[in-house]
């Protein structure tokens, strides 16, 4: 499928990719990865590293390579390569895929969408995240007991996955909080700072996250505190869901 957006690929300091032409292919159900034509590939040079064999008459339809960005010594740039490229020869048999190459995502330093950083992978043009306000009181036990309790909440309703629930830090028993040093990245949301719980004598870690910066579609969940659904008990106007 077409991406019509301008995408951009950095690495080693280096812009290697800036193009209107990628593609999304979906390589497994849950989000496609960025293709584009290797015409698109800039100030970087590709060698094939391992061929990947086609028919048996010994012609290859693709090849593992290895992409090198050369030192430039004025700008204080070294020499750099990596061979988490996978390129498809223009070949009628491969349809779409003919003269394509695949960028491993977490291989490269930088990726832009128009003027915008992404994170972990391409955003699924098909996935939606609606962030809503709502009055209904959620109510948050861990082991039996409340750890918080609120009448004003976001809800975030991310396309197949249960609906979070983000709540004010006020309205969180703060001495149960623990500071954790995790961090996680979300194409969707950004970067997630997270909490353990201490309840009972027993520490439940990473119990809870926050974006203190999101991104901007998901700005209205900024600050706000949400726990994991799947660990704890949650109510919802008096109804565990």
């Amino acid at each position: 499928m077409p991406a019509s957006r301008r995408v951009r690929v950095i690495y080693n300091n280096t812009v290697i990719v800036d193009s209107t032409k990628g593609i999304f292919v979906w390589e497994h159900p849950w989000y496609p990865h960025y293709y584009f034509p290797v015409t698109e590939i800039k100030n970087a040079t590709l060698g094939d590293a391992e061929i990947i064999e086609g028919t048996g008459n010994g012609s290859h339809l693709a090849a593992l390579s290895t992409l090198t960005v050369a030192a430039r010594e004025d700008e204080g740039i070294k020499h750099a390569s990596t061979d988490r490229v996978l390129r498809f020869v223009d070949d009628a048999k491969l349809g779409p895929l003919a003269g394509l190459v695949r960028l491993e995502f977490g291989s490269m330093d930088q990726w832009l969408e128009e003027d915008i950083p992404i994170y972990v992978h391409p955003k699924d043009p098909f996935k939606r995240v609606d962030i809503l306000p709502s009055s209904r009181e959620i109510e948050v036990r861990v082991d039996g007991q409340t750890v918080a309790k609120s009448s004003f909440a976001m809800h975030l309703f991310e396309t197949g996955l249960p609906t979070r629930y983000y709540l004010p830090l006020g309205s969180v028993n703060v001495s149960v909080l623990r500071r954790s040093d995790l961090t996680t990245k979300c194409p969707y949301k950004g970067e997630a700072e997270y909490y353990h719980i201490f309840v009972g004598g027993k520490t439940h870690e990473n119990l809870v996250w926050y974006y203190r910066n999101p991104i901007q579609e998901s700005i209205g969940i900024a600050g706000l505190v949400c726990f994991y659904n799947e660990k704890v008990e949650i109510l919802v106007d008096g109804e565990k869901i």
